[in-house]
C-alpha cells in the first residue's frame, strides 16, 4: 500500500556502473606481467570500462566461466557446501556493513551468494537444468557477469557474516570464488592487481627497490634518535641473524604506519633482539587473498623463502590483517610444512609459541604481551598520556586468527585508560573498516564511507560517552582506512597502531628522551 514492496524480482534489476560505484579497472600493463608469470593465469589484458556496453571479453567467456566453476567445485570442497546449504533464513543480511551503508539488497550477504549460486543451480543440479529458474537458477550472461563484477567488489571479505549463520556459511570465501572466475575473463581492479604485481615484482606493494625499503628505515631511526636518544641499527638481508622481520611495506613509508614501525623498533632495542629486515620479502600483506589462490601462495611463498635463504630460526609478523589470514588460515595446505624453520622461542621469555608450531610465525602483539607478562620491558603509562583511546578488533587478527586477548592486554599495560566500543561490535562481531581487500582506494570514496559508518558510529558513541581520542588497532590497512574514515565521520580521533603506544611508554636505558607531548608523533 505505501509502493514500498518491490514491483520487480532482484533477477530483473541490472548493476548499473556510474562515476564513484566501482574502482578503476586493471592496467593491461600490470595484467600482462602477472600473466607472464609461472604458475598464475591473468588473461585477457585490454583497456576497458565497466560503464561501457562492451566488456571486450573473449568470444568464448562464457564457456571459461562455467569450466572455471566446475574447477573449484572439485577442488574446494567447501564451495559446493556453501552453494548447497543455504536456506536463505535472512540471519546475516543485517550483519553486513555494506548492506547497512548503502541499503542494497544485493549486498545483503545471502543475496551476494546468491549471485553464484544461482548460476551454480542451472549448470550443475538436477533441478536447475530440469526446472531453471522455478528452482532458483539463471542462465550466465553478461549482465549477470556485470552484476558479480560490482558485487564482489563490495565486499571486504571481514567474514562477520559468517559469525551468525547458523550453517556457518563463509561469505568470503564465496567472494573470493566470485573474485576469481572474474579474473578468468580478464575483470578485476587495478588496487588490487597493481599491489600484486609490484609485489611479486620488488616484495612490497609500492613498488619499492631494496635500496628505498632501507633508507625508508633508516630515517625512521634517524627520528627515533632525535625524539628518545636511542640509536637504533636495524640489519638487513644478514644471514644467521635468529630471527627475520616481515611487516607491511605502508609501516615503513606511510603515516601513521611509520610510528608504529618506530614502536616495533624500540622494542626490539630494549630487548636486543637478533633480527634482521629482509629488502625482498619486504611485504607482509598479501593481496593475492583478493585475486586468486594461486597468487596468494606465490607470494606468500616469499616470505618463507628469504627465512630459508637467510637461515634465520623463525619469523616475527608486524601489524597487518591478510598477512595473518593467509598465514593462520592457508600456510599449511599452500606452502608448508616449514620443516626448515623452528618452533618459535621468544629469546627473552624462553616462551614456546606452540601456537606457531607449523607456520614458525609469531604476531608481534602476541610476541609484545609475552614480554610484559615476564617483565622483560619497563613501560610507563604516563607517556601515553595524551592518548584517551578505544580498540578496534581488525578483521582478520580477530574473527580468523582469534587475536583478541593479547591486544588487550598491551593497552592495560600502557594506557591509562581506555574504552571498548560496544559489545556487539568487538572482538569475534567487530565491524570492518569498510575498506579492506583493495577497496582503499579513492575513486570508490564514497562508498568506503557508507561501507565504514558502521565502525565509526561504534567509535563516535564511545567518543560521546568517554571522550576518547584515540582508535588503536593491529593492521595496516586499517591504520590507513580508519584514519579516513575518522577524518570524516569522527574528526576529533586518530588511528593509532598498538606498537606505537608501546613504543611511546618504554623506558629504555641510556635514553635521553625529549618531552614528547604526542609520543613519538611529537614534531621537534
Amino acid at each position: 500500500m505505501t509502493g514500498s514492496m518491490p514491483d520487480k524480482d532482484w533477477t530483473e534489476i541490472p548493476a548499473v556502473f556510474k562515476p564513484g560505484n566501482y574502482a578503476y579497472t586493471t592496467k593491461p600493463e600490470k595484467l600482462e606481467y602477472l600473466n607472464s608469470q609461472q604458475g598464475v593465469s591473468f588473461p585477457n589484458a585490454r583497456a576497458w570500462n565497466p560503464e561501457d556496453e562492451d566488456w571486450k571479453l573473449p568470444p568464448n567467456w562464457k564457456e571459461i566461466i562455467i569450466k572455471g566453476l566446475a574447477d573449484r567445485l572439485d577442488r574446494f570442497r567447501s564451495l559446493k557446501i556453501f552453494m548447497d546449504c543455504c536456506v536463505r533464513c535472512g540471519a546475516c543480511a543485517d550483519k553486513c556493513h555494506f548492506f547497512l551503508g548503502t541499503g542494497d539488497p544485493k549486498n545483503m550477504p545471502v543475496l551476494r551468494a546468491e549471485l553464484l549460486r544461482s548460476v551454480y543451480r542451472q549448470e550443475f543440479t538436477l533441478a536447475g537444468k530440469l526446472l531453471g529458474k522455478m528452482a532458483g537458477g539463471r542462465e550466465m550472461t553478461v549482465g549477470v557477469l556485470k552484476e558479480w563484477f560490482m558485487y564482489a567488489y563490495q565486499c571486504t571479505e571481514c567474514r562477520r557474516c559468517s559469525v551468525f549463520c547458523p550453517y556457518g556459511i563463509d561469505t568470503a570465501e564465496i567472494t573470493m570464488m566470485l573474485r576469481e572466475l572474474l579474473h578468468l575473463v580478464g575483470c578485476g581492479i587495478n588496487w588490487a592487481m597493481e599491489p600484486v604485481s609490484n609485489s611479486n615484482r620488488t616484495g612490497n606493494h609500492m613498488g619499492l627497490t631494496p635500496q628505498a625499503f632501507k633508507g625508508n628505515v633508516e630515517f625512521l631511526c634517524d627520528d627515533i634518535e632525535n625524539l628518545t636518544g636511542v640509536r637504533v641499527n636495524p640489519t638487513f638481508n644478514r644471514k644467521g641473524a635468529e630471527v627475520l622481520f616481515i611487516t607491511p611495506s605502508a609501516d615503513v613509508f606511510a603515516e601513521p604506519g611509520i610510528f608504529t614501525c618506530m614502536g616495533y623498533m624500540l622494542l626490539f632495542e630494549a630487548i636486543g633482539l637478533d633480527y634482521t629486515w629482509s629488502t625482498y620479502a619486504s611485504e607482509g600483506g598479501n593481496f593475492g587473498l583478493f585475486t586468486s589462490n594461486e597468487m596468494m601462495k606465490k607470494l606468500n611463498a616469499k616470505m618463507y623463502a628469504e627465512a630459508k635463504r637467510l637461515g634465520v630460526k623463525w619469523i616475527l609478523g608486524g601489524e597487518c590483517g591478510h598477512m595473518w589470514r593467509v598465514i593462520h588460515q592457508y600456510m599449511d595446505t599452500m606452502n608448508g610444512p616449514t620443516d626448515f624453520l623452528e618452533v618459535p622461542k621468544s629469546p627473552a621469555t624462553g616462551t614456546i609459541f606452540e601456537n606457531a608450531a607449523s607456520t614458525k610465525m609469531v604476531h608481534i602483539s602476541e610476541f609484545t604481551a609475552d614480554l610484559i607478562k615476564h617483565g622483560k620491558i619497563k613501560l610507563d603509562k604516563s607517556r601515553n598520556a595524551h592518548a584517551k583511546a578505544t580498540f578496534h578488533d581488525s578483521c582478520n587478527p580477530a574473527r580468523a586468527m582469534g587475536m583478541l586477548e593479547e591486544p588487550r592486554y598491551i593497552l592495560n599495560n600502557v594506557l591509562e585508560q581506555w574504552y571498548e566500543m560496544p559489545e556487539n561490535t568487538i572482538r569475534e562481531k567487530t565491524f570492518c573498516c569498510g575498506s579492506g581487500t583493495a577497496l582503499n582506494t579513492e575513486e570508490i570514496m564514497e562508498l568506503r564511507m557508507r561501507a565504514g559508518l558502521p565502525r565509526a558510529n561504534a567509535v563516535k558513541h564511545v567518543y560521546d560517552k568517554h571522550g576518547i581520542n584515540t582508535l588503536a588497532c593491529v593492521c595496516a590497512i586499517d591504520r590507513a582506512t580508519l584514519s579516513t574514515l575518522m577524518s570524516y565521520w569522527v574528526p576529533e580521533v586518530q588511528v593509532a597502531g598498538v606498537s606505537e603506544l608501546v613504543g611511546n611508554a618504554l623506558v629504555i636505558e641510556g635514553e635521553n628522551r625529549q618531552e614528547l607531548t604526542e609520543g613519538l608523533r611529537t614534531l621537534l
